[in-house]
């Protein structure tokens, strides 16, 4: 638990005088994100939905999770997936109905599993209600999004500034119906609301309402750095890193991210969640850089997502590379925040595509063994790789809005296909064998069935961790953290009672032999927990020698003391 006040009053004014209590579970915990379209299909159609999510709730009970998080399944023209809302406040029938969504609430919070929403507050769809009548100039809905009248250049009419979208090309379209330019940091079909309108700010707070009073537990805030834009409408600076004025990386985006009104809107959802009994979850997704995302941690919010194991973990990292990263997060729980360890989500490449099978399985240590909480999206704990997507069949507006010859680059497809449960028609995921996005053709071999039945496979590390993890002993360790050699990065969990956990990860391509002595008061001799890799000293023995450990290249190998009896499983 975190008294946010205690550390911030000096620059956080709008805080003065409240104390945030956060779930006590939030500090370590697991949370599980399902991307709904591609978790499991129940009526055959192709497309993941909720009576597919029930039908697969016991496999977070399997995987020791505790909360999920349901990526957009409110009511939309889907050209984004879901994040262009056209109503908050009904299901999307693809996904089901309200009666489905609440089964699914009840269902969970029978296994004691927490749900998450995901909330978008930035945008709207165009098609939504309040863009229809603000288009038409209808009050008060005028003034619900961010109009201009642009500016005037040799008696011809342009945009505001040059502002540029997510998406590439400009974040402004002109409207003859109000003879103005709407600004969407998105898609064209997602305009961005203006929450320098108290009504916007009030509709989005009644929106949390009516779902926490549904009986959510919380919600994970969509593309929360874009919710304030600088209302003085300047360009922005150019970055220099291109001249393509229809590149997102054309400029700085001093005046479009990050503002500071951003931060100071959270505190108001914070007290909208904490008039509920029973404590609610609020997790942020950030973009910014590690400075602005620790920023987060003040305004009363859960955590934000922590992306550096995506953004700033690569194949050639070295050891003190990854102490760093690992060092930076956790020193935020010194100070009463919660660390949080993420390794892949629906918009960036899978896992095991950045970091290659061996060193990914070290990367899912890090994120089930360090302090804090674990996000998991679907998929890794089976070690999911991404499939080819054809042109023809690519449906992600990031690819399509690209050209046949770079579409790959750029297309978040391969990220998002149908879960692989077994080897039969379609993966198990849908009765149909036409999916809505092509089932890997991998799914024969790699699948949570057969993972099952195989000791070495990425499930059985994913499922020996978890339960780990859960250990209230476990959760209660210290952590350490060395640079063993250049490559061999190395942390415990100590206890003194009940033993200690040593994770060794090697990201170099040579094996390597370290000296684990460096941590105090460790015995001279290990159990062998768990090796990824088995190396000649692995493969016949149980038990090493502190003094003489050889790890093998682009591996893992988790030791414990003899007598560590929080381990299970």
């Amino acid at each position: 638990m975190r008294a946010v006040i205690a550390f911030g009053v000096a620059i956080l004014p709008l805080v003065i005088g409240i104390t945030w209590k956060p779930p006590e579970k939030a500090t370590d915990f697991s949370l599980y994100q399902i991307y709904p379209r591609s978790y499991k299909d129940n009526d055959g159609d192709g497309i993941g939905d909720l009576r597919g999510v029930i039908q697969r709730l016991d496999h977070f009970a399997e995987t020791n999770v505790q909360a999920i998080w349901l990526s957009p399944i409110l009511r939309s023209p889907m050209v984004d997936f879901g994040y262009d809302i056209s109503n908050f406040r009904e299901i999307e029938p693809i996904f089901g109905t309200m009666k489905d969504f609440e089964d699914l609430l009840k269902a969970a919070h029978d296994r004691n599993l927490s749900v998450l929403l995901d909330f978008v507050p930035n945008h709207t769809s165009v098609e939504h209600e309040w863009f229809q009548k603000s288009l038409q100039g209808i009050p008060p809905y005028d003034n619900y999004y961010t109009w201009h009248p642009g500016r005037m250049e040799n008696g011809t009419r342009k945009p505001p500034n040059n502002w540029v979208s997510v998406y590439n090309g400009p974040a402004w379209t002109w409207r003859d119906e109000r003879q103005a330019y709407y600004l969407h940091q998105f898609t064209v079909q997602q305009p961005d609301l203006n929450y320098h309108n108290p009504n916007v700010r009030r509709e989005m707070e009644d929106i949390l309402r009516f779902w926490l009073d549904k009986g959510v537990d919380g919600f994970r805030i969509d593309a929360m750095t874009f919710i304030y834009e600088d209302q003085r409408f300047l360009d922005e600076p150019l970055s220099g890193q291109t001249d393509d004025p229809n590149s997102y990386y054309y400029t700085e985006k001093i005046y479009t991210s990050d503002q500071q009104s951003n931060y100071d809107i959270l505190p108001t959802w914070r007290q909208v969640l904490d008039k509920y009994k029973q404590p609610k979850y609020m997790v942020v997704e950030p973009f910014g850089n590690t400075e602005k995302t620790m920023k987060y941690y003040y305004y009363g919010i859960d955590f934000p997502f922590n992306l550096d194991l995506i953004t700033n973990l690569t194949v050639h990292s070295t050891a003190a590379d990854i102490k760093h990263i690992v060092d930076t997060w956790y020193n935020i729980s010194l100070e009463g925040g919660t660390p949080n360890w993420v390794a892949g989500n629906h918009d960036r490449n899978r896992l095991i595509k950045r970091m290659g099978e061996p060193r990914a399985r070290a990367v899912t240590t890090f994120v089930l063994l360090l302090p804090g909480a674990t996000i998991t999206y679907y998929g890794e704990e089976i070690g999911m790789t991404e499939g080819y997507i054809s042109w023809e069949d690519t449906v992600d507006p990031l690819g399509c809005t690209s050209n046949k010859a770079q579409y790959q680059s750029v297309s978040r497809d391969p990220a998002r296909t149908p879960f692989q449960w077994n080897n039969s028609v379609s993966a198990g995921f849908s009765s149909n064998s036409h999916t809505w996005l092509p089932v890997n053709s991998n799914y024969k071999t790699l699948n949570l069935a057969d993972e099952k039945k195989d000791n070495n496979s990425y499930y059985a590390l994913y499922e020996k961790l978890s339960k780990l993890k859960k250990s209230p002993h476990f959760k209660r360790g210290n952590l350490v953290t060395k640079v063993l050699d250049e490559y061999v990065f190395a942390f415990a969990r100590e206890t003194e009672k009940h033993g200690s956990v040593y994770a060794i990860t090697n990201f170099g391509d040579k094996d390597s032999t370290v000296d684990l002595s460096v941590f105090d008061n460790i015995p001279s001799k290990l159990d062998v927990y768990y090796a990824s890799t088995i190396s000649n000293i692995l493969s016949w023995e149980s038990v090493v020698q502190v003094r003489r450990v050889t790890i093998p290249a682009a591996s893992v190998v988790i030791l414990t003391t003899p007598n560590a009896n929080f381990v299970t499983g």
